[in-house]
């Protein structure tokens, strides 16, 4: 498993495409869980998270259930812990379970990477 993690609009796909050349790619804001579970990379997995939250579903064993069924998996997703904290609960709590789920990715993960004006640094690997 590697996880890309950075701000929005940091240039983490096109550094995860350029990394990861002959993956395909699944897009958090469409995917289903069966997609998730077989896809090679998923772009904007911090959206996936969102999706599953507003239609009720718990996201508090993901990263152990991708990590048994996808060990080989690509995340990119937007860092959203950082800057103004939401007034809307709702998106208080997608910030917060994000943040729980990436930091358990994170701790599977083979190599981490943070994408900070495109360019990649490993921070874990």
């Amino acid at each position: 498993m590697e996880l890309i993690v950075g701000g929005a609009y940091q240039g983490k796909t096109e550094y995860a495409r350029r990394l990861f050349p002959d993956i395909s790619w699944a897009d958090g804001e469409h995917c289903s869980f069966e997609e998730l579970c077989q896809c090679q990379g998923i772009l904007k997995f911090h959206r996936y998270l969102e999706r599953r939250m507003a239609a009720g579903e718990s996201v508090a064993d993901l990263a152990e259930i991708l990590y048994q069924e996808n060990p080989e998996l690509v995340i990119v997703t937007d860092e959203i812990g950082c800057g103004i904290v939401p007034m809307d609960p709702f998106q208080r709590e997608v910030r917060e379970q994000t943040g729980r789920v990436c930091t358990a990715l994170a701790g599977k993960a083979r190599r981490v990477h943070r994408v900070i004006c495109g360019i990649g640094t490993v921070i874990k690997g």
